[in-house]
């Protein structure tokens, strides 16, 4: 008798077109039709901002945004390009900020005279900031500050 109520639920589901092939919603990427390894007309829509004051962050623990271009910048295993100018040697030097002392903590919290590998690559959560419209209508507004 279990089978019943198996069987309507199925044949409930079949009808409805969920599990079923049903009318797939095409999908358009902002890239068209050009596959993933070439390039397309829209790679190079956004225009780098030039060098400018530091842009102020939207919520707590955001990583800072890059205020200049970093077109030809190299990070790789063996040498990053960023620190050149952001290392604890040269910030002062080049009037850039520091790396923040978190950079230099390994994952438990002991601190090292280098920035530990798992902030290394900086561009996983820095961006440069670009002027561009928005690709989606957006909504958001930033989270009150501290105290407000």
């Amino acid at each position: 008798m279990r089978f019943i109520p198996a069987l309507g639920l199925a044949a409930a589901l079949l009808l409805s077109g969920v599990g079923g092939a049903g009318a797939q919603q095409k999908f358009e990427s902002l890239r068209g039709d050009v596959p993933i390894d070439q390039l397309s007309k829209n790679d190079n829509m956004f225009r780098p901002e030039r060098d400018q004051d530091l842009i102020p962050r939207d919520f707590q623990k955001q990583p800072p945004l890059i205020p200049h271009s970093i077109k030809g910048y190299n990070i790789t295993q063996n040498f990053n390009k960023c620190m050149d100018c952001h290392s604890k040697e040269r910030a002062e030097e080049t009037g850039a900020t520091l790396v923040a002392k978190s950079h230099y903590l390994d994952r438990e919290d002991k601190k090292h005279p280098n920035i530990s590998p798992r902030r290394y690559f900086c561009l996983q959560c820095h961006v440069p900031q670009f002027d561009a419209k928005p690709l989606v209508a957006n909504t958001y507004k930033p989270a009150a500050k501290r105290g407000e």
